[in-house]
């Protein structure tokens, strides 16, 4: 049950689902071309170190925001112009959210992976849409969905020709402000495709600090060396130099100074569980 039977082609050379993890990582929102480079920068650095293959993100659009008080996006525009210019500056792909049908054919101009928002991973027009771009197409796991009912998802995505799509998991809503991660659906979703382990998202408390979420960072290393242990094909981590000065998603960002050895933990965990990845005790 364990291992993928499929790949997801980000760019020439790099593929999720290979013998190489492929890292998902920046901050949760675009702020500024400055943070984003200087983001970008070290996390390549150690993404590469490591043995990562490096996908750089920051949403264009926090649209699922707690509150209309809260900061939403610096406007599509400018926050599209500086994700290319991180792309070309330090020459890595780029992943970001849609959250509309129509926002997909221009977003994909820019960027290599068109990612599908939890809340909004049954919408078959949004999933259509990324899709007929051509472009990979990354689908978060809806807190309310059953893993297995994700492969519905992903035939959305393949009935028009793209075979180029991954699942994302960040945990299943626990009563009010909890997630909690059952580490049986990644085996679960890998049947249908490659699977990555969102691991900052998955110890956020969803609207638990009144008009704003907030999160149990503490908790990140666990559940990120048991994701890892499961032997999935990639991880998605939202760093920031600041957390508590973060625009969005503050509380369960992880300090970009902890992220190289956050990486080292994670490559570790990895390795030992793609080793026992055909391990099984059934008869």
């Amino acid at each position: 049950m364990n291992r993928t039977t499929s790949t997801m082609k980000i760019r020439e050379g790099i593929v999720l689902g290979s013998d190489k993890p492929v890292l998902f990582s920046g901050p949760c929102a675009v702020e500024s071309y400055d943070i984003c480079l200087e983001i970008g920068t070290k996390v390549k650095a150690w993404a590469e170190e490591n043995g990562f293959h490096y996908v750089f993100k920051a949403s264009f659009d926090k649209a699922n925001r707690t509150s209309s008080n809260s900061f939403r996006s610096i406007g599509m525009d400018k926050s599209l112009e500086v994700l290319q210019r991180v792309g070309q500056a330090l020459d890595v792909p780029l992943v970001t959210d849609i959250h509309e049908s129509y926002q997909a054919a221009e977003v994909a101009e820019v960027v290599d992976v068109l990612q599908i928002p939890a809340f909004l991973c049954r919408q078959t027009d949004l999933l259509l849409a990324a899709a007929e771009t051509g472009k990979a197409v990354k689908i978060k796991r809806g807190q309310f969905m059953a893993p297995e009912d994700m492969q519905y998802a992903v035939k959305k995505v393949r009935s028009v020709g793209n075979e180029n799509v991954c699942l994302t998991e960040r945990g299943f809503s626990l009563g009010y402000h909890n997630l909690v991660v059952d580490m049986r659906g990644l085996p679960i979703m890998r049947q249908f495709a490659p699977v990555v382990f969102d691991i900052t998202h998955s110890v956020q408390q969803p609207g638990g600090q009144g008009g704003s979420s907030g999160g149990q960072r503490e908790f990140a290393p666990v559940l990120a060396r048991a994701a890892a242990a499961t032997g999935i094909d990639g991880f998605f981590i939202e760093t920031h130099p600041e957390p508590a000065k973060a625009l969005s998603d503050g509380p369960n960002l992880i300090p970009l100074a902890k992220m190289g050895d956050f990486l080292a933990m994670l490559k570790e965990s990895w390795a030992l569980g793609r080793k026992y990845q055909d391990f099984n005790v059934e008869e």
